[in-house]
């Protein structure tokens, strides 16, 4: 698989990568562990040097996961990790984290889970409205100084703080949602302030949690334990609704001989040549559809037509909860 630079940081990655959380949680029954490693290591054979974990995803089992899946593979993958969420007796509790003090032992415990001497990738996974964001940076500069990190980056963060961690410490990337159907990046300056400071961007869901596949519906029914289950854009009126975006992914996707999945991923790499998606899976044959959208070529009529038709449709209801809407953009 081709590569590409995460803007002017250095760090360079497939340009497809794998999010890993649904092989832990969040997604309804997770796959047994040894299935979830054999998928990882599917994805490095074919190409993909780009992994996303999180201390929160299980909380820690995923962390583990992927640290016990790549381990033989460590000098050829970039491992991605973040803090920030509040974890109490093995499970998440409410609220924010990021003093220094906390960022510090919290990178010590995703090295130790990892089995890693150091961490590709640290992400704030939420901004903490109760620290400065000059703190955390600070904080992260010095595990980079002692070689327990290699680069800096932020998740669902606001233009102003991307631009007062950067003056501290480089980020590297940022990472939030981004697909045909949830297209604030391209509205809220986020998209902007990368392409000026020279960030990379990663979205995360780019194929809409699964909506965008055309595998679901407004009979869908959820697993118990499917956070899907409690968004607003998945209730059975507002997926009956959105099917318009779907069917407009499915006109494009027969003309080229491809999928809906992929074509909503192509579209995205299409945007800019520093953004790398991280659509996630427990599927090996939905992780080689997946990666499929690397090699699909969309001309400037096709990406304005897709980008047109889709901006035409109202989409219907919101991405998160107003309690999980209201840590993001800050």
């Amino acid at each position: 698989m081709d590569k590409r630079p995460l803007g002017k940081s250095g760090l360079e990655v497939s340009a497809i990568g794998l999010g890993c959380m649904g092989l832990s949680s969040a997604y309804g029954i997770a796959p047994d562990k040894s299935a979830g490693v054999d998928l990882i290591r599917a994805a490095a054979d074919r190409g993909v040097t780009f992994f996303d974990t999180a201390e929160i995803y299980g909380p820690f089992i995923n962390e583990e996961l992927v640290g016990e899946a790549l381990r033989p593979l460590r000098d050829q993958v970039v491992i991605a990790t973040k803090f920030g969420f509040r974890i109490g007796n093995g499970n998440q509790v409410p609220g924010l984290d990021s003093r220094p003090a906390h960022i510090r032992e919290v990178a010590e415990a995703s090295l130790r889970r990892l089995g890693i001497e150091t961490i590709d990738l640290l992400y704030q996974h939420r901004v903490d409205p109760d620290v400065p964001i000059e703190d955390v940076a600070g904080a992260v500069a010095d595990l980079i100084a002692q070689g327990k990190v290699r680069y800096f980056g932020l998740s669902e963060p606001g233009a102003v703080t991307i631009r007062r961690a950067h003056a501290v410490q480089p980020v590297a990337a940022i990472q939030s949602e981004y697909s045909l159907w949830t297209r604030d990046p391209e509205n809220n300056g986020i998209l902007d302030i990368c392409e000026e400071l020279g960030i990379g961007f990663v979205p995360f869901s780019p194929l809409g949690r699964g909506f965008l596949t055309g595998a679901m519906s407004g009979a869908t029914m959820f697993e118990e334990g499917d956070m899907r289950a409690g968004l607003p854009r998945f209730t059975p009126d507002a997926m009956a609704k959105n099917q318009a975006l779907v069917d407009v992914l499915a006109s494009t996707a027969q003309e080229k001989g491809a999928t809906t999945a992929q074509i909503a991923i192509a579209w995205l790499l299409h945007q800019r040549p520093w953004i790398v998606p991280i659509p996630g899976t427990t599927k090996l044959h939905r992780l080689e559809e997946n990666l499929g959208a690397a090699n699909i070529p969309l001309s400037e009529t096709d990406l304005a037509g897709i980008g047109d038709a889709a901006a035409a449709i109202e989409i219907v209801g919101a991405r998160y909860t107003e309690a999980m809407q209201a840590t993001v953009g800050r």
